[in-house]
């Protein structure tokens, strides 16, 4: 036998299978996909005993409608392997978006798990299995490309890792054991940027959805809502439900949205991604007539599961503290969970903490970087910042500028720049259909808190605008609120005093440089506007 992958083309039926002889694809490991090119439904399945398992989907009335099969095969497959290539497969043609695929969560692993030489499958087979489905032009978008979307990153078979899984299975076990009851339930995931919340809460949603249209699951006909107070990431979740089986865009929406609308009585189990920016204040002007947003969930909800973080709050209508949180939840008496590993960043944990330190206002000497660590860099120049951003872009993509909110801004049509050391580029420009970061021409752009927060990219060069200084007497980060060109970030409220008004202030702007900063996965690139600030963070390389 040859070491080659064996590709092979057949039809989807029990005579296509008779025909078929080689030994490796029939009583080995193998991977299969059953397709169906015009109406662009899939299935992606891995199994030992392939002639088997095809007379189980023939009997399946949810294949109806595919009509031919793919069956892949290697003289290496063993069952870890194919387990991982099955998943990979399914989360890059969620990525692509073309299909609608037949999966369901209760059938693909999702643990993560190693196994002897797992890269050779991952990279080198993968790979060459993937372009093979572009020769035969099942699939169109290269590897490297979708690798990049966010559809591809919250996919909700990615992989877990052990602290995700257990979680994951910790909720779904008490949904099931608590949707009977009639009082309502809350259940809290704590987690800082770049600790994998949004991929557990997509993972957690789709099982859910999965179950609701399960015959067999207790969640059976249950009706579920995934909300989300974040534009961006709306798109991102809406693009999802258009790849899998059981979400529907109908069943992810914003949170007043959902209290707002009267056909929505009462749902069962409600998850909510990026709580933090939940409403925390009547908004009129976004036809919210409550006082807190997470009251009025809880109120048509039987298990509200919150995802929080409030090192993330951006505006003072929607200003968290765990305080707050707990005065709105203590009366279900919440389980909380606590998400602590840092997935987005491909840094030691050195590198955090130096950001860390940053947003707690502490200037500490930056980590050693080299040629196999996160890349950490200061620059004395913003045009030199934006040409090592465009050459990363080049080779790793997804790659851009972004800056505090210290630039004007109106919702008006026109375009508003970011002017500074000579640099001059287009500044938060509203987007639609696509997230911002994933168009192409957003190279040429400066992102803001409101069109990368929750996202990743490869690597993401930060401005320091006016609001941020350097106080040479506390030798500490100096934040300035009145440069802060934010207006709708401040606008005030009667239940907080003007000393807490002022705290929440300088939390905002320090909650937006600690989001824009752990966007990057490989690196992270500084200019600051501030003379002081910026001298004061050159002193601070290889001191």
């Amino acid at each position: 036998m040859t070491n080659k992958l064996i590709f092979k083309k057949i039809g989807f039926s029990s005579h296509d299978a008779q025909q078929i002889e080689e030994d490796l694809l029939t009583n080995h490991p193998i991977i299969y996909i059953l397709y169906n090119q015009h109406s662009l439904q899939a299935y992606v399945g891995e199994t030992v005993q392939f002639k088997r398992r095809l007379k189980k989907h023939l009997g399946n009335p949810q294949r109806k409608g595919l009509k031919q099969t793919i069956l892949i095969g290697h003289k290496r497959f063993h069952q870890s392997a194919t387990y991982n290539i099955e998943t990979n497969l399914i989360n890059y043609l969620i990525a692509e978006n073309r299909y609608r695929l037949q999966n369901v969560s209760q059938t693909v692993k999702s643990e993560v798990h190693n196994y002897y030489r797992k890269h050779y499958y991952n990279e080198g087979v993968f790979k060459e299995i993937w372009e093979k489905l572009r020769d035969e032009e099942i699939v169109k978008e290269p590897l490297e490309k979708l690798k990049n979307k966010d559809t591809y990153k919250l996919s909700p078979f990615k992989e877990l890792s052990d602290q995700q899984f257990e979680i994951k299975n910790q909720i779904l076990n008490f949904c099931k054991k608590n949707i009977q009851k009639t009082e309502s339930q809350v259940l809290i995931i704590e987690g800082e940027a770049g600790t994998g919340k949004s991929v557990l809460i997509s993972s957690l949603f789709n099982t859910i959805q999965d179950y609701a249209n399960d015959s067999d699951s207790i969640l059976y006909g249950t009706n579920n809502y995934l909300l989300v107070n974040h534009s961006e990431m709306l798109k991102t979740y809406h693009s999802l439900a258009k790849s899998l089986p059981n979400i529907k865009k109908n069943k992810v929406m914003k949170p007043t949205t959902f209290i707002n609308d009267q056909k929505i009585t009462s749902a069962n189990i409600v998850l909510v991604d990026e709580a933090h920016l939940l409403l925390t204040k009547e908004d009129r002007y976004n036809n919210f007539k409550g006082n807190n947003h997470l009251e009025e969930i809880i109120k048509k909800s039987k298990v509200t599961i919150v995802i929080f973080d409030p090192k993330q709050v951006l505006r003072i209508k929607s200003y968290w503290n765990k305080k707050m949180l707990e005065e709105i939840t203590e009366k279900y008496h919440p389980k909380t969970f606590r998400l602590q590993d840092q997935f987005r960043m491909n840094a030691d944990p050195e590198f955090v903490n130096w950001i860390d330190s940053f947003v707690s206002k502490e200037l500490i000497n930056m980590p050693q970087v080299s040629q196999n660590t996160y890349d950490l860099q200061i620059f004395s120049n913003a045009l030199e910042m934006k040409k090592a951003i465009e050459d990363k872009n080049k080779k790793f993509g997804l790659s851009r500028i972004v800056a505090t909110f210290d630039y004007e801004h109106k919702k008006d049509g026109q375009i508003y720049y970011v002017e500074t050391d000579g640099l001059k580029m287009p500044w938060n420009i509203p987007v639609s259909g696509t997230t911002w970061a994933e168009k192409e021409d957003t190279i040429h752009e400066v992102g803001s808190i409101y069109t990368i927060q929750g996202f990743d990219l490869n690597y993401v060069g930060v401005i320091l605008g006016p609001s941020v200084g350097y106080d040479e007497h506390t030798d500490q980060i100096l934040i300035d609120t009145t440069k802060y060109k934010d207006v709708g970030a401040f606008n005030s409220r009667s239940d907080l005093s003007a000393q807490e008004i002022q705290q929440a202030k300088q939390d905002i702007i320090l909650n937006s440089i600690n989001v824009l900063m752990k966007r990057g996965i490989r690196g992270l690139y500084i200019y600051a506007t501030d003379p002081k600030l910026r001298n004061k963070l050159l002193s601070l390389v290889n001191s």
